[in-house]
């Protein structure tokens, strides 16, 4: 089942290539990547002097807990070498975001914050709430990790800036004012009932108190105030009366936490043993806008090389930059991360603090407090998992615990839209980033067997990182068909298990397909090569539990991707009678409104909102479903 052990022949081999490799690895700058005995990366770093670096590994001169660890795995080693330190971080970044080696600190992290974006680039900007922060010279705001901040924060926004709120496609469609002008919320750029620079103003305004300059914003507003009574205009007065004493309101329950209103990024780390909780305080314009708890590591490294993995993984994206990063331990790599934050940041340098009193330090000790207590409610859960793990493996009488657990479905109704679903559970939790789909496109008719061997082949013959344990739902002729795709590909290390459900009627006898009734119990079970029973873990109910979660999460996956590839279809369907409806006037439908139900529901007015369908294509649409149907 599992992995055989290292023999010592092997051992004295891996230990004599590593010799070699250290005795010609150039003293220059680069990235080293560690492999095991079966070719597999199982660490990649970088230094500034490869020969150094690496001698210390493998000379046993490298002090930290991690390494012996490391080195008992490590059989042969390869080493690039770059132009830059620079490069060496990016292309480290790079190997370990393709690899993901199992003893780099990897930050398995899918969640994204709400931002509020607004792109000053267009004629009449509009506030956003978005997840995704991208460089494309709009101006972002946030990240709040609570919805209903953000929600309570863009709903004040429309309330006192009257911007527009509608789409382009809604707004360019625009005949007359909408509700939102009625009440007040919008000035109606869309009719023209304000001049852009007036426009302009407000879009300022709402920027500066987004900023966090709202004192400066008073100000500037009170003189508009005071200008407009000299002038006799008492509506435009009043008006900006009201937007003082709500932003008034406003700061005062704001508490400043930063006198030099800045935006801030600050990390806290609390560990026991080889579990680490990190917390991010997100400070922005001098205020906190809200915190973000990382998923729990287990690692054990260093808590210096931990903070260096966890900034070079967290902006390696589209997130946003702040002016000032505060850590509590000094980093080898400070200077170079530093200056590679400062490129990937649009308007200005980038500093990494580690304070030791001041407000920073009060700013430090909020994230490690929330570290602190992330960190005890989530041994807790760790250990169920880990316990589940072990007790996996146990049964399952695997060499080693299953970090990693990859789990197959197919999910088809009479071999229509065949889908295959892969999902990841690493250290006994959905690994959601590592989840894959894929569309059944070699196989004819209805044959699950043929489906699930498609999918395995397509799955892992180009893959990089292997699984400690392989999981199809479904019995012996789905466990035969992964077994055959493994040997074909060769490999020969990973351990495969099927599982599925079996009926039994009361008196405890397995009930054939045909005759299964009111009367069955479904007993999950668990089939193993080269064994002709299946095994049932109903007195390991840690074990049964994870893999039922991993089944039904598998089975959740494919079933969600089925059911909208059968919804386009639907929809393609239904549209395809209308007159005049091509492709591109297809897709617009299907952006738009998602749901074929409701075009069928839609009035012509809201369907002449749509980009590229005017009054006359509207009409069709709507006589379509109303009078010929």
């Amino acid at each position: 089942m599992g992995n055989k052990g290292i023999s010592e022949k092997e051992t004295v081999k891996g230990t004599r290539i590593l010799e070699i490799k250290v005795a010609n690895t150039p003293p220059r700058t680069g990235v080293y990547i560690m492999k095991d005995r079966r070719g597999q990366i199982i660490y990649v770093g970088k230094s500034k002097n490869l020969k150094s670096r690496v001698r210390a590994y493998v000379g046993g001169t490298d002090s930290r807990p991690m390494v012996p660890f490391l080195m008992a795995r490590v059989y042969d080693l390869e080493c690039i070498v770059t132009a830059t330190e620079k490069e060496a971080l990016i292309l480290e970044n790079n190997l370990i975001k393709k690899y993901r080696p199992r003893y780099n600190v990897n930050l398995r992290d899918d969640k994204n914050y709400f931002s509020i974006r607004i792109d000053l680039k267009a004629r009449y900007p509009r506030f956003q709430l978005v997840r995704r922060v991208k460089r494309d010279g709009a101006r972002y705001f946030g990240p709040y990790s609570s919805s209903a901040a953000v929600k309570e924060t863009l709903h004040f926004l429309n309330r006192i800036f009257p911007l527009r709120t509608c789409k382009d496609v809604e707004f360019r469609t625009r005949q007359r004012p909408c509700i939102e002008f009625e009440i007040g919320r919008c000035v109606a750029p869309c009719c023209n009932l304000i001049a852009d620079d007036e426009y302009r103003k407000i879009v300022q305004d709402a920027v500066l108190f987004m900023e966090g300059q709202g004192k400066t914003l008073i100000g500037q507003l009170k003189k508009r105030m005071n200008t407009a009574a000299d002038q006799l205009h008492f509506e435009e007065a009043s008006r900006l009366r009201d937007t003082i004493a709500a932003i008034t309101a406003t700061l005062e329950r704001q508490e400043a936490v930063s006198t030099s209103f800045k935006d801030q990024d600050i990390f806290g780390l609390q560990r026991s043993d080889e579990h680490v909780q990190v917390a991010l305080i997100f400070v922005r314009g001098g205020k906190m806008s809200g915190q973000k708890l990382f998923p729990l590591i287990r690692s054990r490294a260093d808590s210096p090389e931990i903070l260096s993995s966890l900034l070079k993984q967290f902006y390696d994206g589209e997130t946003f930059v702040p002016q000032e990063i505060i850590i509590q331990e000094s980093i080898e790599d400070k200077d170079v991360i530093r200056e590679w934050l400062a490129e990937r940041r649009e308007n200005g340098n980038v500093t990494i603090v580690m304070p030791k009193q001041g407000r920073r330090m009060k700013l430090l000790k909020i994230a490690q407090n929330s570290a602190e207590s992330a960190l005890t409610t989530a041994l807790v859960d760790d250990r169920s998992d880990e316990k589940a793990l072990e007790s996996l493996a146990r049964v399952l009488r695997l060499v080693s615990v299953p970090h990693r657990i990859e789990c197959f479905d197919i999910s088809n109704i009479q071999g229509r839209h065949p889908v295959g679903s892969m999902v990841v559970f690493t250290e006994g939790r959905p690994d959601r980033a590592e989840y894959r789909k894929f569309k059944i496109r070699r196989t004819e008719g209805i044959d699950d067997y043929a489906m699930m061997g498609e999918v395995l082949r397509r799955c892992y013959c180009h893959k990089n990182v292997l699984p400690d344990l392989v999981v199809v739902d479904g019995g012996k002729g789905q466990l035969n068909v992964a077994l055959a795709v493994f040997r074909e590909l060769r490999i020969a290390a990973i351990p495969v298990i099927g599982f599925a459900k079996e009926h039994r009627d009361e008196d405890g006898r397995v009930l054939p397909q045909d005759v299964r009734g009111r009367v069955a119990t479904d007993e999950d079970r668990v089939y193993l090569p080269n064994r002709k029973n299946p095994v049932y873990l109903s007195r390991h109910p840690q074990a049964l539990f994870l893999l039922q979660r991993i089944r039904d999460e598998a089975h959740r996956f494919a079933i969600t991707y089925h059911r909208r590839l059968r919804e386009n279809e639907d929809f393609r369907s239904a549209v395809d009678g209308i007159p005049g409806i091509g492709a591109v006037r297809k897709k617009a439908l299907l952006s738009y409104f998602k749901d074929i139900e409701k075009i069928k529901d839609a009035s012509r007015e809201d369907l002449e909102r749509i980009d590229g369908i005017g009054s006359a294509t509207a009409g069709v649409i709507f006589d379509y479903f109303h009078r010929y149907q």
